[in-house]
C-alpha cells in the first residue's frame, strides 16, 4: 500500500487555488481582473482548508452576475490517482463543494454555463426598490447601486437566493443557511445597475441581508438583522451603510415596530452599526453637545427609540461614542469624568458579584471557592483598564469616520 506521506506535495491550500467571478459578458470569463479568492475554506473542506491530490490545481467558480447561475470548473497538472498507480485517490473537488450548493444548480459544462449568459439580460431584481445610491468611482465615471425589499416567496426568488447564499460559506465565518420556509424572513437585495455593451440597462448583484421579524406583544414587532454579505467586488463602496441605513429607514416607518436589533454581530458588523446611528442620533436633540456631557440620561433612551428604534443597550453605546466624539481627550477635567463614567460601565458586572458574595456571607453562606475564582483587586483595576483601552479604541476609531463623513 502506498504511504500517503509519500505524496505530501499534492496537499494544497485551497485559498490559493480556488478563485471567484462574477461575469458580465463572456470576455469576462478570460479577465484575470476580475478575480477574487476566498476568506475562508474550512467550511467547505475542513478545518486544515486543504485540498488533497493535485499538482497544479486550479478551481474555478464562476457566476453570472446578475441571476447568480454558477458554473464549478477544475484543471490541473498532475492528480495522485495516475501516479499511485490507483491506490490513492485525490479528493472530488466538484462533489465536495456541491454538497454546499442547492441540487441542480450549477453548471460543470462551460458552454452550457455560457448559454445563460444569453438570458442575463432579462434578470430584474426581486421585490420593491426602496432607495438607490450613487458612487463616483475613481476614473470620475458614476456607478448607480439600488437596494430591493423582498418577502414574497415565489420559488423564482428562492432558487435565486438559494445561490446567493452559498456565497457566505466561503466569507462568513460560523456561516449557516437560513430556513426560507420561514415566513418571518425578510430580504434585503442590493444591485449595481449598469450599461452593457449594447448599452442596454442590466443588473448586477451585490449583495444582502436577511432580517428576521420577531413577533412582539400584543400586535408589534420586532426585526433582528441576521446575515450581511457584500460581494468582494463590491466591498469598500459604501454599500454596507447604505444597505443598513435603507434597512432602518423600512422599519422606522413602521408604527408596530419596537427596535431593531441584531443577531451576534461580528466586530466589523457592529462598527458599522456604531457608525450609523452615531450619525442618525447626532440630529436627535437629546444628544446634542450641551445635553451629552450632562451624562447619560433616560431621554436619550426614549427618543433614539421613538424616532430611530435603538434599543436601550445600543443607545448606551451610541451615548459614549458621542461623549467621547465632544470630549476634548488633552483636557483632563474633561476626560477623567468620562473615563471614570465609562469604567463604572464596564465594572458594573464585576461589583454585583462582589455584593451578591457580601449578602450570601450575611447569611452564614460559604463563599470561599466563589472568591477564589475572582479576579483580586489589583487584578480587576489591570482588566478594567484594559477593558477600557479597548473601547475607547474601538469608538476612536468610529469617531474618524464620522469627522471624516
Amino acid at each position: 500500500m502506498a504511504q500517503i506521506e509519500k505524496y505530501q506535495d499534492f496537499v494544497i491550500d485551497a485559498l490559493e487555488v480556488v478563485d471567484f467571478k462574477l461575469i458580465r459578458d463572456k470576455a469576462d470569463i478570460n479577465n484575470d481582473a476580475l478575480t477574487f479568492h476566498p476568506a475562508m475554506a474550512h467550511q467547505i473542506f475542513g478545518e486544515t482548508e486543504t485540498i488533497f491530490g493535485y499538482q497544479d490545481l486550479h478551481v474555478r467558480v464562476m457566476y453570472t452576475a446578475g441571476p447568480l447561475h454558477i458554473y464549478l470548473g477544475v484543471d490541473y497538472g498532475k492528480r495522485v490517482n495516475e501516479i499511485s498507480g490507483g491506490e490513492i485517490k485525490a479528493d472530488d473537488v466538484v462533489s465536495t463543494i456541491a454538497q454546499s450548493l442547492p441540487d441542480g444548480c450549477y453548471f460543470i459544462n462551460l458552454d452550457e454555463f455560457l448559454k445563460t449568459l444569453d438570458k442575463a439580460d432579462k434578470f430584474q431584481p426581486f421585490g420593491e426598490k426602496i432607495s438607490e445610491y450613487r458612487r463616483v468611482s475613481d476614473d470620475g465615471s458614476e456607478r448607480l447601486f439600488e437596494i430591493y425589499q423582498c418577502e414574497y416567496k415565489s420559488s423564482s426568488f428562492l432558487k435565486f437566493f438559494a445561490r446567493l447564499q452559498t456565497f457566505i460559506l466561503w466569507f462568513v465565518d460560523a456561516a449557516s443557511y437560513i430556513d426560507t420556509d420561514d415566513p418571518q424572513w425578510c430580504y434585503f437585495l442590493s444591485y449595481e445597475k449598469y450599461k452593457n455593451n449594447d448599452g442596454q440597462w442590466q443588473y448586477a448583484t451585490a449583495g444582502y441581508t436577511t432580517v428576521y421579524e420577531y413577533y412582539a406583544y400584543p400586535q408589534n414587532k420586532r426585526p433582528r438583522i441576521s446575515q450581511m454579505l457584500i460581494l468582494p467586488p463590491f466591498q469598500k463602496l459604501g454599500l454596507a451603510t447604505q444597505l443598513v441605513e435603507s434597512i432602518y429607514r423600512f422599519y422606522q416607518s413602521q408604527k408596530n415596530v419596537v427596535d431593531i436589533t441584531v443577531e451576534d454581530p461580528s466586530e466589523d458588523f457592529q462598527r458599522l452599526r456604531n457608525f450609523v446611528d452615531a450619525r442618525s442620533c447626532m440630529k436627535l436633540k437629546s444628544f446634542a453637545p450641551s445635553e451629552i456631557v450632562k451624562g447619560f440620561n433616560k431621554e436619550m433612551v426614549r427618543e433614539a427609540r421613538e424616532a430611530l428604534k435603538l434599543n436601550p443597550l445600543q443607545v448606551r453605546k451610541v451615548y459614549e461614542l458621542l461623549r467621547l466624539f465632544y470630549t476634548n481627550v488633552k483636557d483632563e477635567k474633561e476626560y477623567r469624568p468620562y473615563r471614570l463614567e465609562v469604567k463604572k460601565r464596564l465594572n458594573a458586572v464585576y461589583y454585583k458579584q462582589l455584593k451578591d458574595l457580601k449578602k450570601m456571607e450575611r447569611f452564614k453562606m460559604d463563599t470561599e471557592m466563589l472568591r477564589a475564582r475572582l479576579p483580586t483587586v489589583q487584578q480587576r483595576m489591570e482588566q478594567l483598564h484594559e477593558e477600557y483601552r479597548v473601547v475607547e479604541q474601538e469608538y476612536q476609531s468610529t469617531i474618524a469616520k464620522l469627522r471624516a463623513s
